[in-house]
């Protein structure tokens, strides 16, 4: 990680707090008694920006009397799951602060931790992780997949900045988020697109919660997606393996033809199919490995072309959403109609 820059930030400034919600009907009220409580003594002011990914529970009910409750909220929610990534750049886009912590809506990571980000961005750091170092109520499957995912990424991958446990939590300087959201990139990993960026970085460690309410959406095929999009867009090592598998396939076919010519001459020919059945079967799977793992990276590129919105904008409540631009429209929220961000 590299020093804070020797410029300290002032203190007064406003910060951001994006949260992406997905079934958190039940979690957000606690959640917000918990920011009001904890940034009470934060300097400056604070809003929070909590996108709805198309809950199929009362969610976004949920946000709109948050909002009427309390003006520092705006909501903005899907037309439909456009993922739970998706939903912090669309949030990082409506930020309005001179920095933005990205908050999940389950509870799990403490508010409490939000002032020492914001101290930490204060004294220069453009980017500070929230680094995981236990995890309550987390099972063992689940940690298992999260120390591959992390481990495939720092030392296979090649982005060593990464937190070897994760960061779910984190703050993130204007600067950064005005680069990030010009990067339109469709199938996006947000945490290793971050570190990838650069800029100064730093972390701090906490206790992951237990989630009290609901159950997660982070099923084990959004986690294999998310493993797959971050080593296509980080990465060509599936291609080089693959370029070395058939070089290794065909110098093992050609000694096994040497062989067969060998004894084909000393009278001894080859019998039978199964050994024939077998190569076939081998030499077939790995071709259509190969070809699955071209079409991969070939549909991550036609995704990228088809220039169609990454995410659309269904309905809006707070006060005067953002365009993508930034520059401010009439609030909308009375009239849900919908927007292609």
């Amino acid at each position: 990680m590299e020093p804070p820059s020797t410029v300290p930030r002032p203190a007064g400034l406003r910060v951001s707090i994006v949260t992406p919600a997905f079934n958190e009907a039940r979690n957000l009220p606690e959640l917000h008694r918990q920011l009001v409580r904890e940034l009470a003594t934060l300097p400056g002011t604070w809003e929070w920006i909590i996108v709805d990914d198309r809950s199929r529970d009362d969610t976004f009910a949920t946000v709109t009397e948050l909002a009427r409750q309390d003006p520092r909220i705006r909501g903005v929610r899907f037309s439909r799951n456009f993922g739970s990534h998706m939903a912090m750049i669309c949030g990082l886009e409506h930020a309005r602060g001179d920095c933005a912590v990205v908050l999940a809506a389950d509870c799990q990571d403490p508010p409490e931790v939000i002032p020492q980000l914001v101290e930490q961005w204060r004294a220069g750091v453009s980017i500070v992780f929230a680094v995981r170092e236990t995890r309550e109520g987390h099972t063992g499957f689940a940690a298992l997949f999260s120390r591959f995912y992390y481990f495939l990424m720092r030392d296979v991958i090649g982005l060593k900045d990464i937190p070897p446990t994760g960061a779910d939590f984190f703050l993130l300087d204007r600067k950064v988020i005005r680069e990030l959201v010009r990067l339109r990139e469709v199938n996006l990993s947000i945490l290793p697109l971050i570190v990838w960026m650069g800029f100064r970085q730093s972390s701090l460690g906490y206790t992951k919660r237990a989630r009290v309410h609901g159950t997660s959406g982070w099923n084990l095929a959004k986690k294999v997606k998310v493993v797959i999009d971050s080593v296509a867009a980080f990465s060509y090592l599936p291609i080089r393996v693959m370029s070395v598998t058939g070089f290794a396939v065909a110098a093992v076919g050609f000694l096994y033809a040497a062989l067969v010519v060998y004894n084909a001459l000393r009278g001894n020919p080859p019998q039978g199919w199964a050994s024939t059945v077998v190569i076939v079967l081998v030499l077939g799977g790995v071709q259509m490995m190969m070809i699955g793992v071209l079409g991969e990276y070939l549909w991550r590129a036609l995704d990228e072309t088809r220039s169609r919105p990454r995410y659309i904008v269904e309905d809006r409540v707070g006060d005067e959403p953002l365009q993508e631009d930034g520059a401010r429209t009439p609030d909308s929220s009375r009239n849900p109609s919908s927007h292609a961000l």
